[in-house]
């Protein structure tokens, strides 16, 4: 049965700067639907968004919502002019009696609703405005960034509270797991054009590489056709003595098809240059405790930090995160304790808040009033890691053009801003990188390109991302912070800091196998007098096999991921090993609740 349309857009196009963002887009949104909208920064995502909540006029085109039907918006920078409290501003419009929806969506998603406004953090804001819309629950959710200032276990609330709505929603995020976990169907946005794909973002990579892989090869295949065109257009002169006007004609088209072709934008040049290597040793914390206003942020923390650690520090806004990592690098002294640097270090840091980046100045002014980015009397060149370079020219590295070098910062998206911080910190080399919150409106492409030069990168990270795929992909040890003063090391990146915390107390409930046990044949013959179906009785049968085998890779890889030296020799097999240890981990869970619900079926 067709399901009915929510929202339909037809025709739309529209002009942004003198060049244009979309010309006749046309797509529809129905009941049910769970789409996740890509592509990257700047290509129109927001903007797209806006058009869509009926929040920004297209120069043409339609926008339908059937009468009726409800459609809510997540802003980005919501007004609360008028508004005491973030609560008062979450609850406006909710019928009366109805306010307690706002307080289940603040618990959830970590803040306060009697925070006053004038108090509340450009973070705090965005959380009461996501509250506002899960509130309403309206038919068809428009969700921008939403994880954007979230914690994980907010985050984790968000996702589990967007699986079990009966509502349709289109996702912008540049959490991949958040995309994978929750969506059923893709809106790709590429160079104005939008393309749909009857899956979810868990296939959207290889679509994507797909379309690119065909692009070139017509590429390809129309430049040879062009060339052997032109040689004719040439030989035939001389061999005939006259023209074929019309192949010549059919040359200029081929010659203005091939023009009209818009080539993808090249990616980001992120570079890194880690300089002089510092010590072995890098850091070396000892009991190390600090409190604000009576509450410990940390209590007794030792943690010895190697050359070439990747160390990611997670736990819940508000625990002292960023405290944290500001202690290990010696920016903030701790109330007790040490906290020993190695030699030769060399920092560069990442803020979160964009602190060094000044909203009234322009791109080329940023680059160059930097002390360590300066070259001389020049006032058009700044200096890359030893190496003078043009403003436009490095700025070009970064995906910004020759226009956008004059503009103010305050221009900038979010993920341009983010563009610009790297530019800054990529120009200087450095041994040791402190990133907080670096992936905080990143598209996913430049996600790939920070995450690969991490990888390569011969100094050592410091990283508080909320961001579970980036730390699974770039961490070696994870900091888990409780709130409470009390921070546990754990090897591995987010995966395995979960695999490790739900296995430290494994609990057997009574009557279910052990890992490495089989069902009594007791139990088994009972189900065959039981209710159970001939499929239910067989999956019941063959379970304690596959617990078996699966415990048995389990043992395996923990063997193999016990090497101290695998990450160092090969990085490729430690992480292939770890994504297969946490799979496998998730797999004999649910073998085992499997079995444990087929049995008690079959012996009630």
């Amino acid at each position: 049965m067709a399901r009915a349309p929510l929202l339909q857009l037809s025709g739309i196009s529209l002009t942004f700067g003198g060049n244009p963002l979309f010309a006749e887009l046309s797509l529809v949104i129905q009941q049910g639907d769970r789409v996740a909208l890509v592509g990257r920064n700047g290509s129109g995502k927001s903007t797209l968004m806006k058009i869509m909540a009926g929040l920004a006029e297209a120069d043409r085109g339609d926008r339908v919502v059937p009468p009726g039907v409800t459609v809510g918006y997540m802003e980005q920078d919501p007004d609360m002019a008028g508004f005491a409290t973030l609560g008062d501003y979450a609850a406006s419009g909710l019928p009366e009696g109805e306010a307690y929806r706002v307080n289940v969506a603040a618990e959830g998603l970590g803040f306060d609703p009697e925070r006053p406004v004038g108090t509340a953090s450009g973070g705090e804001r965005r959380r009461a405005a996501l509250a506002k819309l899960m509130a309403e629950a309206p038919e068809l959710m428009l969700l921008d960034e939403p994880t954007n200032h979230l914690d994980i276990a907010a985050v984790q609330w968000l996702e589990d509270t967007l699986r079990a709505t009966k509502a349709a929603f289109v996702l912008i995020s540049h959490d991949r797991t958040f995309l994978r976990e929750l969506t059923r169907a893709t809106l790709w946005i590429d160079r104005g054009m939008v393309r749909r794909q009857e899956r979810g973002f868990e296939d959207f990579e290889i679509w994507r590489d797909t379309v690119w892989d065909e692009e070139d090869q017509a590429r390809h295949k129309m430049d040879r056709k062009i060339k052997a065109e032109a040689r004719w257009a040439v030989e035939g002169i001389s061999a005939r003595r006259k023209r074929n006007m019309g192949r010549v004609r059919a040359l200029q088209d081929l010659r203005a098809e091939r023009a009209a072709m818009i080539r993808r934008q090249g990616a980001a040049a992120l570079s890194l240059e880690s300089g002089q290597l510092s010590g072995k040793k890098v850091i070396e914390a000892k009991g190390i405790s600090k409190a604000y206003g009576g509450k410990d942020i940390v209590r007794d923390f030792s943690l010895t930090v190697q050359r070439r650690d990747r160390i990611a520090v997670v736990g819940s806004n508000g625990v002292g995160k960023t405290t944290v990592i500001k202690m290990l690098a010696g920016e903030v002294d701790p109330d007790s304790g040490t906290v020993a640097l190695g030699t030769n270090l060399a920092a560069a840091v990442f803020d979160q808040s964009r602190a060094q980046l000044d909203p009234d100045m322009s791109l080329w002014e940023s680059l160059t009033s930097d002390p360590e980015m300066r070259v001389g009397g020049r006032a058009d060149q700044v200096m890359v890691r030893g190496e003078p370079r043009h403003v436009v020219g490095y700025l070009k590295d970064f995906l910004f053009d020759e226009a956008q070098a004059r503009a103010p910062v305050r221009a900038l998206s979010g993920g341009e801003k983010a563009r610009l911080l790297l530019a800054r910190l990529m120009a200087k080399e450095s041994n040791l990188l402190v990133l907080d919150e670096p992936t905080n409106d990143l598209d996913i492409e430049t996600l790939d390109l920070l995450q690969e030069i991490l990888d390569d990168y011969d100094g050592t990270v410091l990283l508080v991302s909320h961001d579970r795929d980036f730390l699974d992909r770039v961490a070696t040890t994870t900091v888990a912070m409780d709130g409470d003063g009390k921070a546990t090391v754990y090897a591995g990146g987010w995966s395995d800091y979960q695999a490790q915390k739900g296995n430290a107390a494994p609990v057997v409930p009574a009557g279910k196998p052990k890992a490495a046990e089989k069902a009594p044949e007791a139990s088994v013959e009972t189900a065959r007098k039981s209710g159970l179906t001939f499929t239910e009785k067989h999956r019941l049968e063959s379970l304690p096999a596959e617990i078996d085998r699966l415990t048995a890779e389990i043992a395996k890889l923990e063997v193999l991921l016990a090497d101290p030296s695998l990450f160092s020799t090969q990085p490729a097999k430690f992480t292939k090993a770890s994504e297969a240890l946490a799979a496998r981990q998730d797999a004999v869970a649910q073998a085992e609740e499997e079995w444990l619900a087929l049995m008690e079926k079959a012996e009630s």
